[in-house]
């Protein structure tokens, strides 16, 4: 369809991630956003990862003759077109009934991959038959070895190149606003709530028709009673605050492939995961949905990458709404970022045409904020190109002016 007949037909597609939240939050009951965008505690974090990208200036150089750059990004072995992947985000049924199989299509179709939630649901195996290249597996290491193993077995079996272990939930945050608006276990459906759901009646009827709420790596069933037992055995597995660096060697020791560990925020725990054989570390706060009060990720990317990125891949998440996000993170020492909500909301307005849209939007923003910074290449790209926002020189020259 032309841009003309989108424009006659009042369906014109969203130009930002702002734009898809908008577009986003409008298709969904309250209940779903609220999982969705929602945090833990007072949000304070959640808040901060969107902060600190104000607190850095981009350098602008001018006349460089740089006018086409090339975004694509080498990550273990394989050629990405740009240097974002797509986050693991748990539940995408519930925001989308073609949920963890469109977000895969949705990344492939921009040219990068999905790290598919072990809280997905769709299985591993359901996204890797829909699947037209390997994505990569991102595990909870459960409280159960055995059910930790077999996921493991299963992501080997079903072609998953890279490992992604999430060590920051030993218990699940406190997401007030999930149990306010009825996602406790069970929920709570009210009279409002339901009158809430169908007054969106197209997510309605995915949601009734194909019933994705539940966690099919954990429970082979759809429908609410399987997504309440699924989410309560995903609870009681996941409070898991004994484990310890031997539970990570002893995961290193069953994957074969690359592994990369996510929610490091601290340099030394950077340092310990690449000594037990880490092939990446994943910056990150959970989006601000686990400790609230803990740093941006932003904060925390700069001093891991200078510890370990010599060593290993850096992996930034936390926050990225703009490609100029993507170009900050890479100044301070990224390899490459993720994108969770930002994907989530592509997915809820369009299904998986809305995921590859807010990657290739990232992607062209990449682009042009490159061009007007006047930077050679993305891999020209470090601490010197950018300007703390109470740098001396800086509130000297806004003085100035």
């Amino acid at each position: 369809m032309t841009a003309l007949a989108f424009k006659l037909s009042g369906r014109q597609s969203p130009i930002s991630v702002e734009g898809y939240r908008r577009a986003a939050r409008r298709a969904v009951p309250l209940m779903v956003w609220t999982y969705v965008d929602g945090a833990a505690d007072d949000w304070v974090t959640l808040a901060e990862n969107r902060d600190a990208f104000g607190r850095w200036w981009l350098r602008q150089r001018v006349l460089t003759g740089h006018a086409h750059h090339d975004l694509t990004t080498e990550l273990e072995g394989e050629s990405l077109a740009l240097p974002v992947l797509v986050a693991p985000t748990g539940l995408n049924g519930l925001s989308h009934w073609q949920g963890d199989v469109a977000v895969a299509r949705g990344a492939e179709d921009a040219g990068t991959r999905l790290i598919l939630s072990s809280a997905g649901t769709h299985s591993i195996e359901e996204v890797a038959a829909a699947a037209r290249a390997p994505h990569w597996f991102q595990l909870y290491p459960w409280r159960d070895r055995e059910l930790t193993g077999s996921l493991i077995e299963r992501a080997r079996r079903s072609g998953y190149r890279t490992m992604v272990v999430t060590v920051d939930v030993p218990a699940v945050g406190n997401r007030e606003g999930e149990r306010l608006h009825g996602l406790g276990l069970p929920p709570v459906l009210t009279p409002r709530r339901v009158l809430d759901a169908g007054l969106h009646p197209r997510w309605a009827y995915g949601f009734l028709r194909h019933r994705r709420v539940s966690l099919r790596n954990l429970v082979d069933a759809g429908g609410i009673a399987a997504g309440t037992a699924s989410a309560q055995m995903q609870t009681r597995q996941l409070n898991v605050g004994h484990l310890n660096w031997d539970d990570f060697a002893w995961m290193r020791d069953q994957w074969a492939g690359p592994l990369y560990i996510k929610g490091v925020m601290d340099p030394d725990d950077a340092e310990q995961a690449v000594s037990l054989g880490a092939d990446g570390v994943v910056v990150s706060n959970h989006g601000g949905r686990q400790l609230d009060g803990a740093a941006s990720s932003l904060a925390a990317l700069g001093p891991i990458a200078e510890r370990v990125g010599d060593r290993v891949t850096v992996l930034f998440d936390g926050g990225i709404r703009r490609g100029s996000d993507v170009v900050k993170a890479r100044c301070l020492g990224a390899d490459a970022c993720l994108v969770g909500r930002a994907a989530v909301y592509g997915l809820i307005a369009e299904g998986a045409a809305g995921v590859s849209s807010v990657l290739r939007i990232l992607g062209e923003e990449i682009v042009r904020t490159l061009t007007l910074m006047g930077v050679p290449s993305l891999a020209e790209l470090d601490r010197s190109w950018l300007i703390p926002r109470d740098a001396p020189e800086q509130r000297q020259a806004t003085a100035a002016g």
